[in-house]
């Protein structure tokens, strides 16, 4: 058999195995069957959310950092991103300031949580010269519209009495006036470059609140105030900034993050798996590949909006690219990926088992799997005449 190439690029296991051990382990099972006889480009990959910022540390040389920022309760919490020098590229997630996952259950009040401590973490990664943030907003424990970041970044909200107004999401309907003369001048020569997997506009019954702001702990009582204020929020923007956002997808991301990012810092709001392959320079390193094998914790009908398996077979194909999925679990519909590109699917459950078993061994049951597939392959080839 002449060398040949492999590109591996899974997402992570959740609770098992992050991409790159996932990739690990599908080289090894190759390896078991093709020695050297196969080069192999591991490529760990995320779609925006869990491990986003593993994935592009490892393509971008990044390190991480702790600082103590603001939670959304405005306590003080060590807070990490990632920064890559070389690159001059920050990688931010605003979860881990901004997240739902700091709070208690009965502490989750998007009336008065606040997006600062993402901001914090911006101006962070500019004190360093970064020329490029990529920002994740999934997991927000807020409904703000990015306010409480804006004013981490030195815009100002006053209300008629021109006191700042205060944290939360009630509180944007006192705004009276927007100030963005002090927002921090090191903005001005980045790229922010946001992974948004929320398509939601800002308002209605499709918007951030209605949708979204029950997660984050709105009660039905709370939602009509959010959403009013949110709305006066933006006619703020449109008459001070000229700026109407309301309707772009993604304006609702994250409590209306999305609505602060395009109004005020001009960002690109894309699908997270397409930061993540324009990043790690996807396109470029799987076109001479052979095969490509990808995978995801659980695999159905989900899986073909916007999750990894399906963005990494839409480049795949585009050079005609046989692709392979690895998974944790089938699930309902999961026949749907085999008309985005994915040609055939395994699954590395070898036998009935408690999920906490599955788990500790996903790296186990991966790479056994992946050496059953490069069996496959190997007899296939044995087989062409």
């Amino acid at each position: 058999m002449s060398q040949f190439k492999i590109v591996i690029a899974p997402d992570s296991f959740k609770e098992s195995m992050t991409a790159t051990e996932a990739a690990t382990a599908i080289q090894n099972g190759f390896q078991e069957v093709f020695n050297d006889q196969v080069t192999y480009d591991l490529i760990p990959m995320a779609d925006g959310g869990e491990g986003t910022t593993e994935a592009l540390k490892e393509a971008l040389k990044a390190t991480s950092y702790t600082v103590q920022v603001k939670d959304p309760l405005f306590r003080n919490i060590d807070a990490s991103y990632a920064r890559s020098d070389q690159y001059e590229t920050a990688i931010i997630e605003m979860a881990e300031a901004s997240g739902l996952h700091l709070l208690t259950h009965e502490e989750r009040n998007p009336l008065q949580t606040s997006s600062y401590g993402t901001g914090q973490l911006i101006n962070e990664a500019l004190k360093h010269g970064v020329k490029k943030i990529i920002l994740g907003i999934g997991g927000s424990a807020t409904n703000d519209g990015g306010v409480g970041m804006l004013q981490a970044l030195g815009v100002s909200f006053k209300d008629v009495e021109h006191n700042e107004i205060k944290p939360g999401g009630a509180a944007l309907n006192t705004i009276d006036k927007i100030d963005t003369s002090h927002l921090n001048p090191l903005l001005q020569n980045v790229e922010i470059k946001v992974a948004c997997d929320v398509t939601n506009p800002l308002l209605g019954d499709q918007g951030t609140t209605v949708i979204y702001g029950p997660q984050k702990g709105a009660t039905e009582k709370m939602i009509p105030k959010l959403d009013s204020a949110l709305s006066h929020y933006h006619d703020k923007i449109k008459e001070e900034l000229q700026k109407s956002v309301k309707d772009i997808p993604g304006a609702g991301a994250a409590g209306g993050m999305g609505t602060a990012l395009l109004a005020f810092l001009d960002a690109n709001l894309q699908a997270g798996i397409d930061v993540v392959l324009d990043e790690t320079r996807f396109q470029e390193r799987v076109k001479d590949a052979q095969i490509v094998i990808t995978g995801e914790g659980k695999m159905d009908e989900q899986t073909i909006y916007g999750k990894t398996p399906i963005g990494v077979a839409k480049v795949a194909k585009a050079y005609d690219i046989p692709v392979i999925a690895i998974c944790g679990s089938l699930g309902d519909q999961y026949q749907e990926v085999y008309r985005h590109g994915i040609d055939t699917v395994f699954s590395i459950t070898e036998y009935p088992s408690d999920l906490k078993t599955t788990l500790e061994n996903g790296p186990q049951f991966m790479q056994r799997t992946a050496t059953n597939i490069a069996r496959l392959i190997k007899l296939n080839l044995k087989l062409k005449p």
